[in-house]
Protein backbone atom coordinates (compact mmCIF):
# COMPACT_ATOMS: atom_id res chain seq x y z
CA UNK A 1 0.00 0.00 0.00
CA UNK A 2 1.35 3.80 -0.85
CA UNK A 3 2.18 5.85 1.61
CA UNK A 4 0.16 9.15 1.23
CA UNK A 5 3.08 10.88 2.83
CA UNK A 6 5.99 9.64 0.73
CA UNK A 7 3.75 10.33 -2.05
CA UNK A 8 3.26 13.62 -1.40
CA UNK A 9 6.99 14.31 -0.69
CA UNK A 10 7.34 13.31 -4.06
CA UNK A 11 5.14 16.00 -5.35
CA UNK A 12 7.21 18.94 -3.11
CA UNK A 13 10.06 17.85 -4.49
CA UNK A 14 9.30 17.70 -8.28
CA UNK A 15 7.54 20.57 -7.85
CA UNK A 16 10.26 22.57 -6.68
CA UNK A 17 12.61 21.08 -9.05
CA UNK A 18 10.22 22.80 -12.08
CA UNK A 19 9.89 26.01 -9.92
CA UNK A 20 13.99 26.10 -9.89
CA UNK A 21 14.36 25.46 -13.71
CA UNK A 22 11.46 28.28 -14.42
CA UNK A 23 13.53 30.67 -12.11
CA UNK A 24 16.62 29.71 -14.06
CA UNK A 25 14.97 30.38 -17.27
CA UNK A 26 13.67 33.81 -16.25
CA UNK A 27 16.91 34.95 -14.80
CA UNK A 28 19.39 33.97 -17.28
CA UNK A 29 18.16 32.83 -21.21
CA UNK A 30 21.83 32.00 -21.73
CA UNK A 31 21.99 29.43 -18.99
CA UNK A 32 19.30 27.37 -20.92
CA UNK A 33 19.30 23.43 -20.96
CA UNK A 34 22.93 22.08 -22.35
CA UNK A 35 24.09 18.39 -22.99
CA UNK A 36 26.64 16.70 -20.85
CA UNK A 37 29.29 14.27 -21.82
CA UNK A 38 31.69 12.11 -20.05
CA UNK A 39 35.47 11.94 -20.44
CA UNK A 40 36.50 8.11 -22.00
CA UNK A 41 40.03 8.13 -22.52
CA UNK A 42 42.86 10.28 -22.12
CA UNK A 43 46.55 9.36 -24.10
CA UNK A 44 49.04 12.23 -23.10
CA UNK A 45 47.52 15.50 -23.31
CA UNK A 46 44.66 14.38 -25.49
CA UNK A 47 41.35 14.12 -24.20
CA UNK A 48 38.74 12.04 -25.62
CA UNK A 49 34.88 12.98 -25.18
CA UNK A 50 31.59 11.18 -26.10
CA UNK A 51 27.91 12.55 -25.51
CA UNK A 52 27.72 16.01 -26.74
CA UNK A 53 28.57 18.00 -29.58
CA UNK A 54 30.79 21.05 -29.76
CA UNK A 55 32.48 23.51 -32.43
CA UNK A 56 36.28 23.36 -32.76
CA UNK A 57 37.83 25.82 -30.95
CA UNK A 58 35.09 26.09 -28.01
CA UNK A 59 35.56 25.69 -24.22
CA UNK A 60 34.54 22.83 -22.20
CA UNK A 61 34.48 22.31 -18.66
CA UNK A 62 35.84 18.81 -16.96
CA UNK A 63 34.42 18.50 -13.62
CA UNK A 64 37.56 16.69 -11.70
CA UNK A 65 37.50 14.69 -8.87
CA UNK A 66 38.72 17.41 -6.34
CA UNK A 67 35.51 19.61 -7.64
CA UNK A 68 37.90 21.43 -9.33
CA UNK A 69 36.64 22.29 -13.39
CA UNK A 70 39.79 21.67 -15.48
CA UNK A 71 39.37 23.81 -18.82
CA UNK A 72 39.68 22.20 -22.00
CA UNK A 73 39.22 23.55 -25.92
CA UNK A 74 37.81 21.42 -28.61
CA UNK A 75 40.88 20.59 -31.00
CA UNK A 76 39.57 17.63 -32.97
CA UNK A 77 36.92 15.27 -33.79
CA UNK A 78 36.59 11.94 -34.95
CA UNK A 79 33.03 10.18 -35.74
CA UNK A 80 30.98 10.71 -32.17
CA UNK A 81 34.62 11.17 -30.31
CA UNK A 82 35.73 14.93 -29.48
CA UNK A 83 39.52 15.19 -28.85
CA UNK A 84 39.79 17.74 -26.28
CA UNK A 85 43.09 19.80 -25.52
CA UNK A 86 43.29 21.01 -21.78
CA UNK A 87 44.66 24.59 -21.02
CA UNK A 88 45.91 23.87 -17.67
CA UNK A 89 46.89 21.38 -15.13
CA UNK A 90 45.18 17.82 -15.75
CA UNK A 91 45.43 16.20 -12.47
CA UNK A 92 42.04 15.26 -10.67
CA UNK A 93 40.64 13.91 -13.92
CA UNK A 94 38.61 10.45 -13.53
CA UNK A 95 37.30 8.50 -15.88
CA UNK A 96 33.65 9.15 -16.81
CA UNK A 97 34.04 12.58 -15.57
CA UNK A 98 31.33 15.25 -16.71
CA UNK A 99 32.00 17.10 -19.61
CA UNK A 100 29.88 20.28 -21.01
CA UNK A 101 30.54 22.92 -23.40
CA UNK A 102 30.71 26.68 -21.66
CA UNK A 103 31.34 28.87 -24.75
CA UNK A 104 31.18 28.42 -28.28
CA UNK A 105 33.87 31.37 -29.40
CA UNK A 106 37.34 32.29 -27.66
CA UNK A 107 36.75 36.13 -26.84
CA UNK A 108 39.93 37.99 -25.50
CA UNK A 109 39.26 41.56 -23.03
CA UNK A 110 41.37 44.51 -24.44
CA UNK A 111 41.99 47.86 -23.55
CA UNK A 112 43.82 50.74 -23.10
CA UNK A 113 44.32 49.25 -19.37
CA UNK A 114 46.59 46.73 -20.43
CA UNK A 115 49.92 49.12 -21.23
CA UNK A 116 51.92 48.32 -18.94
CA UNK A 117 51.05 44.57 -17.65
CA UNK A 118 51.92 41.21 -17.91
CA UNK A 119 49.44 38.41 -18.78
CA UNK A 120 49.31 35.08 -19.56
CA UNK A 121 48.09 33.03 -22.33
CA UNK A 122 44.37 32.83 -21.03
CA UNK A 123 44.82 37.09 -20.84
CA UNK A 124 45.00 36.48 -16.66
CA UNK A 125 47.50 39.02 -14.90
CA UNK A 126 51.11 37.66 -13.79
CA UNK A 127 52.43 40.97 -12.55
CA UNK A 128 50.21 41.07 -9.51
CA UNK A 129 49.05 44.47 -9.70
CA UNK A 130 45.29 43.68 -9.62
CA UNK A 131 42.76 42.84 -11.85
CA UNK A 132 42.62 44.08 -15.75
CA UNK A 133 40.04 46.83 -15.67
CA UNK A 134 39.12 46.63 -19.52
CA UNK A 135 35.30 45.79 -21.11
CA UNK A 136 36.14 45.76 -24.49
CA UNK A 137 36.44 42.16 -26.20
CA UNK A 138 37.89 40.46 -29.38
CA UNK A 139 38.05 37.47 -31.40
CA UNK A 140 41.30 35.43 -30.36
CA UNK A 141 41.70 34.53 -33.65
CA UNK A 142 41.62 37.74 -35.29
CA UNK A 143 39.38 38.54 -38.57
CA UNK A 144 40.92 38.69 -42.27
CA UNK A 145 41.34 41.78 -43.78
CA UNK A 146 40.84 42.47 -47.69
CA UNK A 147 44.14 42.34 -48.68
CA UNK A 148 43.24 44.73 -51.52
CA UNK A 149 41.92 47.21 -48.58
CA UNK A 150 45.24 47.37 -46.98
CA UNK A 151 47.61 50.40 -47.60
CA UNK A 152 51.30 49.56 -48.84
CA UNK A 153 53.90 50.23 -47.36
CA UNK A 154 55.53 53.66 -47.73
CA UNK A 155 56.98 55.10 -44.63
CA UNK A 156 59.91 54.01 -42.99
CA UNK A 157 59.97 53.14 -38.91
CA UNK A 158 62.70 54.69 -36.65
CA UNK A 159 63.53 51.23 -34.89
CA UNK A 160 66.67 53.06 -32.67
CA UNK A 161 69.11 50.58 -34.08
CA UNK A 162 71.46 52.15 -36.75
CA UNK A 163 72.36 48.55 -38.92
CA UNK A 164 68.88 48.02 -39.46
CA UNK A 165 67.66 51.77 -39.84
CA UNK A 166 70.76 52.05 -42.58
CA UNK A 167 71.03 48.90 -44.40
CA UNK A 168 67.62 47.04 -43.52
CA UNK A 169 65.20 49.50 -43.46
CA UNK A 170 61.83 48.48 -41.80
CA UNK A 171 58.83 50.28 -43.20
CA UNK A 172 55.03 50.73 -41.21
CA UNK A 173 52.80 47.69 -41.34
CA UNK A 174 56.34 45.59 -42.41
CA UNK A 175 56.58 42.08 -41.16
CA UNK A 176 60.81 41.16 -40.58
CA UNK A 177 62.16 38.03 -39.34
CA UNK A 178 65.06 37.95 -36.66
CA UNK A 179 66.98 34.65 -37.63
CA UNK A 180 69.24 33.50 -34.69
CA UNK A 181 70.91 30.46 -32.58
CA UNK A 182 70.99 30.31 -28.92
CA UNK A 183 73.27 32.91 -27.24
CA UNK A 184 73.69 35.43 -30.23
CA UNK A 185 71.73 38.46 -28.34
CA UNK A 186 68.27 38.31 -30.15
CA UNK A 187 66.64 38.88 -26.80
CA UNK A 188 68.92 41.68 -26.52
CA UNK A 189 68.58 43.19 -30.29
CA UNK A 190 64.67 42.85 -29.43
CA UNK A 191 64.69 44.94 -26.01
CA UNK A 192 67.02 47.76 -28.38
CA UNK A 193 63.67 47.71 -30.53
CA UNK A 194 61.53 47.66 -27.43
CA UNK A 195 62.70 51.13 -25.95
CA UNK A 196 64.15 52.46 -29.03
CA UNK A 197 61.14 52.35 -31.75
CA UNK A 198 58.92 55.24 -32.68
CA UNK A 199 55.89 53.32 -31.51
CA UNK A 200 52.44 54.52 -29.88
CA UNK A 201 52.02 50.54 -28.32
CA UNK A 202 54.46 48.03 -27.91
CA UNK A 203 53.48 44.26 -27.84
CA UNK A 204 55.59 41.54 -26.80
CA UNK A 205 54.86 37.86 -27.01
CA UNK A 206 57.20 35.79 -25.27
CA UNK A 207 56.11 32.42 -26.21
CA UNK A 208 57.85 29.32 -25.58
CA UNK A 209 60.63 30.65 -23.54
CA UNK A 210 62.22 29.45 -20.53
CA UNK A 211 60.41 31.03 -17.53
CA UNK A 212 63.77 32.78 -16.24
CA UNK A 213 63.90 35.08 -19.55
CA UNK A 214 60.49 36.78 -18.65
CA UNK A 215 61.21 38.20 -16.03
CA UNK A 216 64.90 39.17 -17.20
CA UNK A 217 63.37 40.47 -20.22
CA UNK A 218 61.16 42.75 -18.28
CA UNK A 219 62.90 43.94 -15.62
CA UNK A 220 66.50 44.11 -17.51
CA UNK A 221 66.21 44.20 -21.16
CA UNK A 222 62.53 46.28 -20.86
CA UNK A 223 63.27 48.13 -17.90
CA UNK A 224 60.30 50.72 -16.61
CA UNK A 225 60.28 53.12 -19.63
CA UNK A 226 59.86 50.29 -21.81
CA UNK A 227 57.00 48.79 -20.04
CA UNK A 228 55.29 51.97 -19.58
CA UNK A 229 53.85 51.54 -23.30
CA UNK A 230 53.64 47.85 -23.69
CA UNK A 231 52.16 44.92 -23.21
CA UNK A 232 53.45 41.59 -22.56
CA UNK A 233 52.06 38.34 -23.07
CA UNK A 234 54.10 35.78 -21.49
CA UNK A 235 53.40 31.72 -22.47
CA UNK A 236 56.33 30.38 -21.41
CA UNK A 237 57.77 26.36 -22.06
CA UNK A 238 55.81 25.00 -18.86
CA UNK A 239 52.88 25.44 -20.25
CA UNK A 240 50.38 23.49 -21.84
CA UNK A 241 50.71 23.78 -26.36
CA UNK A 242 47.10 25.35 -26.53
CA UNK A 243 48.55 27.95 -24.22
CA UNK A 244 51.17 28.82 -25.85
CA UNK A 245 49.34 28.87 -29.42
CA UNK A 246 47.00 31.05 -27.41
CA UNK A 247 49.74 33.43 -25.81
CA UNK A 248 51.10 34.47 -29.51
CA UNK A 249 47.35 34.47 -30.58
CA UNK A 250 46.47 37.05 -27.80
CA UNK A 251 49.53 39.19 -28.29
CA UNK A 252 48.46 39.45 -32.20
CA UNK A 253 44.62 40.52 -31.13
CA UNK A 254 46.05 42.94 -28.57
CA UNK A 255 48.00 44.44 -31.37
CA UNK A 256 44.77 44.39 -34.15
CA UNK A 257 42.71 46.27 -31.55
CA UNK A 258 45.26 49.32 -30.73
CA UNK A 259 45.90 49.28 -34.67
CA UNK A 260 42.20 49.73 -35.23
CA UNK A 261 42.21 52.68 -33.09
CA UNK A 262 44.56 54.39 -35.76
CA UNK A 263 47.85 53.56 -33.11
CA UNK A 264 51.37 52.38 -34.55
CA UNK A 265 51.96 48.88 -33.18
CA UNK A 266 55.30 47.31 -32.73
CA UNK A 267 54.40 43.66 -32.43
CA UNK A 268 57.64 41.74 -31.13
CA UNK A 269 57.32 37.61 -31.23
CA UNK A 270 59.90 35.30 -30.07
CA UNK A 271 59.07 32.62 -30.78
CA UNK A 272 57.76 31.77 -33.72
CA UNK A 273 59.38 28.29 -33.67
CA UNK A 274 57.83 28.16 -30.50
CA UNK A 275 54.50 28.59 -32.07
CA UNK A 276 54.95 26.13 -34.39
CA UNK A 277 56.25 23.67 -31.89
CA UNK A 278 53.20 24.10 -29.81
CA UNK A 279 50.84 23.50 -32.48
CA UNK A 280 52.71 20.13 -33.57
CA UNK A 281 52.54 18.91 -30.33
CA UNK A 282 48.70 18.93 -30.68
CA UNK A 283 48.72 17.54 -34.28
CA UNK A 284 50.47 15.05 -33.30
CA UNK A 285 48.86 14.18 -30.42
CA UNK A 286 45.28 13.87 -32.27
CA UNK A 287 46.93 11.53 -34.80
CA UNK A 288 47.84 13.79 -37.94
CA UNK A 289 50.56 12.54 -40.01
CA UNK A 290 54.52 13.88 -39.66
CA UNK A 291 54.90 15.54 -43.40
CA UNK A 292 58.49 17.65 -42.67
CA UNK A 293 60.84 16.69 -40.31
CA UNK A 294 58.07 15.74 -37.52
CA UNK A 295 56.12 18.74 -38.66
CA UNK A 296 52.59 18.00 -39.52
CA UNK A 297 51.08 20.63 -42.49
CA UNK A 298 48.42 21.88 -40.02
CA UNK A 299 51.76 23.89 -39.03
CA UNK A 300 52.39 25.56 -42.23
CA UNK A 301 48.74 26.21 -42.30
CA UNK A 302 48.79 28.15 -39.40
CA UNK A 303 52.24 30.27 -39.97
CA UNK A 304 50.89 32.39 -42.33
CA UNK A 305 47.69 32.92 -40.73
CA UNK A 306 48.87 34.32 -37.98
CA UNK A 307 51.38 36.53 -39.90
CA UNK A 308 49.09 37.88 -42.42
CA UNK A 309 47.52 39.10 -39.31
CA UNK A 310 50.07 41.76 -38.78
CA UNK A 311 50.15 44.62 -41.42
CA UNK A 312 48.95 48.03 -42.14
CA UNK A 313 45.15 48.61 -40.89
CA UNK A 314 42.39 50.47 -42.72
CA UNK A 315 42.29 53.85 -40.95
CA UNK A 316 45.87 54.82 -41.01
CA UNK A 317 46.86 52.15 -38.02
CA UNK A 318 49.81 49.71 -38.78
CA UNK A 319 51.24 46.65 -36.95
CA UNK A 320 54.74 46.55 -37.71
CA UNK A 321 55.94 42.87 -36.65
CA UNK A 322 59.42 41.56 -36.11
CA UNK A 323 59.05 37.57 -35.37
CA UNK A 324 62.00 35.90 -33.76
CA UNK A 325 62.91 32.36 -35.54
CA UNK A 326 65.24 30.19 -33.68
CA UNK A 327 67.54 28.28 -36.55
CA UNK A 328 68.78 25.08 -34.00
CA UNK A 329 72.52 24.35 -34.67
CA UNK A 330 72.18 27.92 -36.59
CA UNK A 331 70.53 25.98 -39.88
CA UNK A 332 69.25 28.27 -42.43
CA UNK A 333 67.11 25.26 -44.29
CA UNK A 334 64.94 24.61 -40.90
CA UNK A 335 61.75 24.16 -42.22
CA UNK A 336 59.89 26.67 -40.00
CA UNK A 337 63.05 29.25 -41.00
CA UNK A 338 62.40 28.32 -44.37
CA UNK A 339 58.60 28.74 -44.48
CA UNK A 340 59.10 32.04 -42.97
CA UNK A 341 61.35 33.19 -44.81
CA UNK A 342 58.94 33.11 -47.37
CA UNK A 343 55.99 34.31 -45.91
CA UNK A 344 57.53 37.15 -44.38
CA UNK A 345 58.74 40.89 -45.87
CA UNK A 346 61.90 40.39 -45.32
CA UNK A 347 64.64 38.91 -42.46
CA UNK A 348 67.35 39.94 -40.06
CA UNK A 349 69.85 37.16 -39.55
CA UNK A 350 72.26 37.04 -36.55
CA UNK A 351 75.71 35.69 -37.04
CA UNK A 352 77.31 33.40 -34.30
CA UNK A 353 81.34 34.39 -35.98
CA UNK A 354 80.11 37.78 -35.34
CA UNK A 355 78.79 37.80 -31.98
CA UNK A 356 81.95 35.54 -30.91
CA UNK A 357 84.64 38.50 -32.04
CA UNK A 358 82.61 40.65 -30.10
CA UNK A 359 80.35 42.75 -32.81
CA UNK A 360 76.89 43.52 -30.97
CA UNK A 361 74.14 43.44 -32.51
CA UNK A 362 75.62 40.43 -34.67
CA UNK A 363 73.71 40.99 -37.47
CA UNK A 364 75.26 39.43 -41.14
CA UNK A 365 74.72 42.31 -43.43
CA UNK A 366 75.50 39.30 -46.30
CA UNK A 367 72.22 37.01 -44.89
CA UNK A 368 69.56 39.62 -44.02
CA UNK A 369 67.06 41.67 -46.34
CA UNK A 370 64.63 44.40 -46.19
CA UNK A 371 62.11 43.40 -48.84
CA UNK A 372 60.83 47.05 -48.86
CA UNK A 373 63.24 48.90 -48.37
CA UNK A 374 63.28 50.28 -52.09
CA UNK A 375 59.69 51.74 -51.47
CA UNK A 376 60.39 53.18 -48.27
CA UNK A 377 63.97 54.92 -48.56
CA UNK A 378 65.27 57.79 -51.10
CA UNK A 379 67.82 56.51 -54.01
CA UNK A 380 70.45 57.57 -52.50
CA UNK A 381 70.17 55.83 -49.08
CA UNK A 382 69.54 52.41 -51.27
CA UNK A 383 72.50 53.41 -53.30
CA UNK A 384 74.85 53.84 -50.53
CA UNK A 385 73.24 51.04 -48.44
CA UNK A 386 73.93 48.42 -51.45
CA UNK A 387 77.37 50.17 -51.95
CA UNK A 388 77.89 49.17 -48.11
CA UNK A 389 76.92 45.41 -49.11
CA UNK A 390 79.54 45.00 -51.76
CA UNK A 391 82.52 46.22 -49.92
CA UNK A 392 81.22 44.35 -46.73
CA UNK A 393 80.79 40.70 -48.32
CA UNK A 394 84.17 41.72 -51.09
CA UNK A 395 85.95 41.92 -47.36
CA UNK A 396 84.33 38.70 -45.74
CA UNK A 397 84.94 36.76 -49.00
CA UNK A 398 88.29 37.43 -48.88
CA UNK A 399 89.16 37.18 -45.28
CA UNK A 400 90.80 34.11 -44.86
CA UNK A 401 93.62 35.68 -47.31
CA UNK A 402 94.25 38.46 -45.52
CA UNK A 403 94.28 37.49 -42.24
CA UNK A 404 97.27 34.86 -43.50
CA UNK A 405 99.10 37.78 -45.04
CA UNK A 406 98.32 35.73 -48.42
CA UNK A 407 96.90 38.63 -50.64
CA UNK A 408 99.35 41.34 -51.83
CA UNK A 409 97.80 45.25 -51.75
CA UNK A 410 97.48 46.33 -55.26
CA UNK A 411 96.40 43.03 -56.87
CA UNK A 412 92.49 43.98 -56.44
CA UNK A 413 91.34 47.46 -56.29
CA UNK A 414 87.90 46.05 -54.87
CA UNK A 415 89.67 44.33 -51.93
CA UNK A 416 92.20 46.91 -51.46
CA UNK A 417 89.07 49.40 -50.86
CA UNK A 418 87.48 46.42 -48.62
CA UNK A 419 90.89 46.49 -46.67
CA UNK A 420 90.98 50.19 -45.85
CA UNK A 421 86.95 50.76 -45.35
CA UNK A 422 86.18 47.76 -43.40
CA UNK A 423 87.21 49.01 -39.76
CA UNK A 424 84.68 51.82 -40.53
CA UNK A 425 82.04 49.52 -41.82
CA UNK A 426 82.12 47.47 -38.71
CA UNK A 427 81.96 51.10 -37.01
CA UNK A 428 78.11 50.95 -38.36
CA UNK A 429 77.05 47.99 -37.33
CA UNK A 430 78.45 47.86 -33.89
CA UNK A 431 76.11 49.55 -31.19
CA UNK A 432 75.74 49.79 -27.64
CA UNK A 433 72.62 48.06 -25.83
CA UNK A 434 71.90 51.40 -24.23
CA UNK A 435 72.40 53.19 -27.11
CA UNK A 436 70.05 55.01 -29.20
CA UNK A 437 70.21 55.97 -32.59
CA UNK A 438 68.07 57.45 -34.08
CA UNK A 439 66.48 57.53 -38.03
CA UNK A 440 68.50 60.72 -39.29
CA UNK A 441 71.99 60.17 -37.66
CA UNK A 442 71.77 56.23 -39.01
CA UNK A 443 71.46 57.37 -42.69
CA UNK A 444 74.22 60.03 -42.36
CA UNK A 445 76.44 57.69 -40.49
CA UNK A 446 76.12 55.57 -43.52
CA UNK A 447 76.10 58.27 -46.52
CA UNK A 448 79.54 59.90 -44.48
CA UNK A 449 81.29 56.68 -44.54
CA UNK A 450 80.27 55.45 -47.97
CA UNK A 451 81.34 59.04 -49.58
CA UNK A 452 84.88 58.59 -48.11
CA UNK A 453 87.59 58.99 -50.38
CA UNK A 454 88.96 55.11 -50.51
CA UNK A 455 84.95 54.53 -51.56
CA UNK A 456 85.34 55.93 -54.77
CA UNK A 457 87.20 53.53 -56.82
CA UNK A 458 83.93 50.69 -56.78
CA UNK A 459 81.71 51.86 -59.80
CA UNK A 460 78.16 50.96 -58.87
CA UNK A 461 77.73 47.81 -61.70
CA UNK A 462 74.15 46.75 -60.22
CA UNK A 463 70.80 48.10 -59.87
CA UNK A 464 68.90 49.07 -56.90
CA UNK A 465 66.52 46.29 -57.60
CA UNK A 466 69.12 43.74 -56.28
CA UNK A 467 68.52 44.19 -52.73
CA UNK A 468 65.14 43.26 -53.13
CA UNK A 469 66.20 39.94 -54.93
CA UNK A 470 68.18 38.11 -52.36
Amino acid sequence: MTNPGNSANRTAHWHQRLNECQQRLDSDPSELLFVEGRLTRMVGLTLEAVGFQAAIGSRCEIQGANGKPIEAEVVGFSGDILYLMPTDDIRGLVPNARVRPIQSDSQVPVGEALLGRVVDGSGKPLDGKGPLRVKEKVPLHGEAVNPLARAPVRQHLDVGVRAINALLSVGRGQRMGLFAGSGVGKSVLLGMMTRFTEADVIVVGLIGERGREVKEFIEDILGEVGLARAVVVASPADHSPLMRLHGAMLATSIAEYFRDQGKQVLLLMDSLTRYAQAQREIALAIGEPPATKGYPPSVFSLLPKLVERAGNGLNGGAITAIYTVLTEGDDQQDPIADAARAILDGHIVLSRRLAETGIYPAIDVEASISRVMPQIVDDNHLKQAQHFKQIYSTYRQNQDLISVGAYAMGSDPNIDEAIQLFPTLTNVIQQKMNEAVDWATSVDSLIQTMQQPAATSIGMQHSPAVLNQR
